[in-house]
């Protein structure tokens, strides 16, 4: 098989089963080739490693990245064309202890194609009625289980004659109609100084990557006390967790509370039909409240079961999955 129909089986087949990345490892005398859907690694094909090799360097050179390096990471990007839609590509690679190369390929999307199925709408409901009563909106879950979609999806939402503006970090989801700013902290653009920037130029909806330090926990919520509807993540194993990770970042309990709309904790739940549809905690109102002098503990809300057992009743669920799921 020549290189080129390596390469067009490799992306077509990605780009095919929505991955998000594309794995070149070594392995031995060999290359293992695999993609990564929805969290879980799938292997395409195993090559020698002179193919594997001569694709890294294949990808590399698509990328600007120094062919002659192969040892020290280097990163790369560029757009791949695929019949009537654009992928962005985002490249990585770098030399183990042997010398041997690796590289994974991040793909990032176009926002039409990048959509959720929702285990229970009224829930999709309630986030939109959220974000329309502006303050700050916080998802919560691992990596993987849809968070930056389903902001995406809002902000696509509610855009019409609006002025989005993301900062990210890196940009996952491309989308036309926002103003998307990525962090780069060689060029000094970090989180802090882009938000501050993003202040100035006074967008309706705000989307932070992730609040994961201090000066950026305390800005999003500065900026949702403005009136701005502030979209973001933030690392917790649970909704009540958000508020105690936000706490542990120095955050004015008052002004958090004041600026906090709502949390969502989201996992993407595996339904009979072979596909996932995302199921949310959400809390808001009172028993948002509640939360700021709740049991340190506590990690779901009574809804999060009621609709795990409602599913599972209906049979859209095994009861493996009800039980895995129980606790978040």
């Amino acid at each position: 098989m020549k290189l080129e129909d390596y390469v067009q089986k490799f992306m077509t087949t990605c780009i095919e089963k929505r991955a998000t990345d594309l794995y070149m490892l070594p392995r031995l005398d060999e290359y293992q080739i695999m993609y990564k859907h929805l969290n879980q690694c799938h292997i395409i094909q195993e090559v020698s490693q002179q193919t594997g090799e001569q694709l890294i360097a294949f990808f590399k050179f698509q990328a600007d990245m120094a062919l002659s390096e192969k040892r020290r990471p280097q990163t790369g990007a560029y757009y791949w064309h695929q019949k009537d839609s654009v992928v962005h590509l985002r490249l990585s690679s770098v030399g183990d202890f042997l010398n041997r190369e690796s590289m994974v390929i991040r793909f990032i999307y176009p926002v039409e194609g990048a959509h959720i199925q929702h285990l229970e709408p009224f829930q999709w409901e309630k986030l939109v009625e959220l974000s329309n009563k502006k303050g700050l909106l916080l998802f919560s879950g691992p990596m993987g289980s849809g968070k930056t979609t389903s902001i995406y999806q809002l902000a696509r939402y509610l855009a019409q004659e609006k002025v989005v503006m993301t900062i990210e970090d890196p940009v996952e989801i491309l989308e036309e109609k926002f103003l998307q700013l990525q962090v780069n902290n060689r060029a000094e653009m970090t989180y802090e100084q882009l938000l501050k920037v993003g202040l100035r130029h006074r967008p309706d909806i705000f989307i932070i990557g992730e609040i994961r330090d201090e000066h950026t926990a305390n800005v999003a919520v500065k900026a949702a006390l403005s009136g701005h509807l502030v979209l973001s993540t933030v690392h917790a194993q649970n909704a009540f967790g958000v508020i105690r990770r936000l706490q542990q970042l120095n955050v004015d309990a008052d002004m958090l509370q004041q600026a906090l709309s709502g949390i969502a904790y989201q996992r993407l739940i595996p339904v009979r039909k072979g596909e996932v549809a995302a199921l949310f905690d959400i809390m808001e109102g009172e028993e948002l409240k509640e939360a700021f002098s709740g049991e340190p503990n506590q990690k779901m809300t009574s809804t999060w079961g009621d609709c795990l057992e409602k599913e599972y009743q209906e049979h859209n669920i095994s009861e493996e999955t009800l039980l895995e799921y129980q606790e978040g």
